[in-house]
């Protein structure tokens, strides 16, 4: 199911948009485009949402009712060159249910403004990810590895399955 406008957060992976960033950027510095563009994401994304409400949740183990995806986004974003950040409540499920994290990043055609972009996107995605392949989310966990294998830069803790799952009743006395 898709909610609302898929062109509103430009539905494409980490590289398409860093892709489309950097061309944004390129337009603004060659003259195409005549003044600065900004891109942005709300609430309706990968690492933007903690809630068990949402369809972009896909958080299998119950941690989706805390919000520590959220607020490492934003925190995190605006370490790596967010022009501004929110951190809010409601996103589409009512106040209460849900803590998103958003940012806002202008694009004014300077070598600065790519750079931001590249380092801020590839962390806006993986971010999300990586707490998806930590719940449990086979898919995530691949989607991670196949990142870290293209950026060096980028490490992340994987997740490691349990081979005797009777240990975890052992364990938790169950």
């Amino acid at each position: 199911m898709v909610v609302g406008s898929q062109a509103r957060i430009l539905y494409s992976d980490q590289s398409g948009r860093m892709a489309l960033a950097v061309a944004f950027n390129t337009a603004v510095a060659n003259g195409i485009l005549k003044a600065p563009v900004v891109i942005s994401r709300d609430h309706h994304d990968v690492s933007g949402t903690d809630s068990p409400f949402r369809e972009t949740s896909n958080i299998f183990d119950g941690s989706a009712f805390c919000a520590d995806m959220a607020v490492q986004n934003v925190i995190g974003d605006s370490f790596r060159g967010a022009t501004w950040i929110a951190l809010h409540n409601g996103g589409g499920v009512g106040w209460g249910e849900v803590i998103n994290g958003g940012f806002g990043l202008v694009l004014d055609g300077s070598a600065d403004a790519e750079a931001r972009a590249r380092n801020m996107l590839a962390w806006d995605v993986s971010n999300g990810v990586a707490r998806r392949s930590w719940s449990g989310n086979k898919n995530a966990e691949d989607t991670i590895r196949r990142t870290m294998a293209q950026n060096d830069r980028l490490k992340v803790t994987l997740p490691y399955d349990i081979q005797d799952k009777s240990l975890l009743n052992e364990v938790l006395g169950e």
